[in-house]
């Protein structure tokens, strides 16, 4: 019988994965309500069937840890904890008690070991528990979401005709929406779980053909999230597992209305998992409107601070001088490797695509200006290599996950310091090393003091004169004395 057979969802169709490890079947009472009226929450709940969201079951290893062998494990791995009753961290794959068809799949992908925001936010994702995770980019924290909720979608009613989504992903960028698709496809490929990303750019058709057929897994941004909505090309009746990736990323893109739009049209008893790299207050005060008693894990500290395995080196120099000294450092780079430059402005990316080209180098650039099908097609020559120069706006800051990154240059230095972790955790990925160079002026010296932090904490050199600026002394007058370089002199590229 197909999945898409128009069967009714009724509380007995679940699929038959009872059998497999700790997870399916069973049924328990609504987890309590995020902070509505209990009586409110009740009426609003009425006749919605009651859904299955705790799967974990210790494994006999993880249960024999001693409360002194957590605390270490946690140490040594930068795990923090808050909450009521969090479970221990799983050690590897086969202590968290995933099904055979998940475990498979990590075998498949040629994982090692769990990373410490999956080893600790598994068992508590598993839970069914709402669920805040603070961990940089490049930490795993995708698969730390989705693999849970494979499980959650394999333990629920099979989708009936006009159902809506059962797990919604809310993502900042086109980019990390496309990102996360891919690993939900290839996860939930053997449990025949359908997923589609919704994104704005490019023409809704193929997206709505995909709604209206019916899909487990939703990852979108939230314009076109709500403009299919409103459309009534689908619904979130069905959600009772949502995603909030990269949240800071979405307030500071000016998405916080659209996210509470969403998720008032969720029913209240959902699972929440929130995630960010960073916590300022704003991103915890949406937080305290969503989550119900929430568990809280952080990977390292919650201070700003970059990746340990960049090298970060800070140019100080004129405006003028900028060019000169991207050129000299691409002469002394060129070797094939993959170089990422940002820039603030899409006139900026453009500008200096086009000089890069003119002198024969072989770039492309990416920014929000482009059209879906242009931005696609860059990344992928990028990712290919067959262009390994790319400039970008903070578009591809976040949620880019390009392997083999082994340069990023901020051309311009970006407007906040979470930026600057952002865009330089493009390189030094998945244990590789990495370097970042930051062309830093007299308009950015209001972020010396917080940069030399930054720099400190990760053991890099702060030059006399990045420091004498964090001081608060101006920015020396004549910086790097680069020979002059002509915008048409014409290079060979092979």
């Amino acid at each position: 019988m197909s999945r898409y057979d128009g069967r009714a969802a009724d509380a007995g169709s679940y699929r038959d994965r009872r059998s497999e490890g700790a997870f399916g079947g069973g049924s328990r009472a609504f987890a309590a309500p995020s902070k509505a009226d209990a009586s409110a929450a009740a009426s609003e709940l009425d006749g919605v069937p009651r859904f299955e969201k705790n799967f974990y079951v210790e494994s006999p290893a993880v249960a024999g840890m001693t409360e002194e062998e957590v605390e270490a494990y946690r140490r040594r791995r930068e795990i923090t904890v808050e909450g009521r009753d969090v479970p221990k961290p799983v050690l590897e794959f086969r202590g968290v008690g995933f099904p055979e068809y998940v475990l498979q799949e990590i075998t498949k992908a040629g994982f090692v070991e769990p990373t410490p925001i999956q080893s600790q936010g598994w068992p508590m994702a598993l839970r069914g528990r709402d669920l805040i995770g603070i961990a940089e980019t490049g930490s795993g924290k995708t698969l730390a979401y989705l693999l849970p909720a494979v499980v959650h979608v394999n333990a629920q009613p099979i989708l009936a005709p006009g159902d809506g989504p059962i797990v919604l992903v809310l993502a900042p960028t086109r980019e990390l929406a496309v990102q996360i698709q891919q690993e939900a496809t290839k996860f939930g490929a053997s449990s025949k779980i359908k997923s589609t990303c919704i994104y704005g750019g490019v023409p809704k058709g193929p997206q709505v053909r995909d709604l209206q057929k019916g899909v487990e897994i939703v990852i979108a941004t939230p314009g076109r999230l709500i403009d299919m909505i409103e459309s009534h090309h689908t619904n979130l009746r069905r959600v009772t597992y949502l995603v909030l990736d990269e949240a800071d990323r979405m307030l500071d893109m000016g998405f916080e209305p659209q996210i509470k739009k969403i998720v008032s049209q969720i029913r209240p008893d959902r699972q929440t998992l929130y995630w960010s790299a960073t916590w300022p207050k704003e991103v915890e005060q949406l937080a305290r409107n969503f989550l119900f008693d929430p568990y809280k894990v952080t990977i390292g500290s919650e201070d700003l601070k970059a990746n340990h395995a960049i090298v970060q080196h800070v140019e100080i120099l004129s405006e003028s001088q900028k060019y000169n000294k991207l050129v000299n450092l691409l002469e002394d780079m060129m070797d094939g490797s993959r170089i990422l430059i940002f820039l603030d402005t899409k006139k900026g990316c453009d500008q200096i695509t086009r000089q890069l080209r003119m002198d024969g180098w072989p770039a492309l650039s990416i920014h929000g200006d482009k059209s879906q099908a242009e931005r696609d097609w860059v990344l992928s020559e990028f990712k290919s290599g067959k262009s390994p120069i790319m400039t970008a706006t903070d578009v591809a800051a976040r949620g880019l996950d390009v392997k083999d990154v082994k340069y990023v240059i901020n051309y311009d230095f970006p407007g906040s310091l979470e930026d600057y972790v952002h865009r330089i955790g493009r390189t030094g990925r998945a244990g590789a090393k990495g370097t970042a160079y930051s062309f830093f002026t007299a308009a950015n010296a209001r972020f010396a003091k917080e940069l030399i932090s930054i720099l400190e904490e990760a053991g890099q050199k702060v030059s006399s004169e990045l420091a004498a600026m964090g001081r608060g002394a101006p920015p020396p007058s004549s910086g790097y004395r680069d020979r002059y370089r002509g915008f048409g002199g014409g290079r060979s590229w092979s």
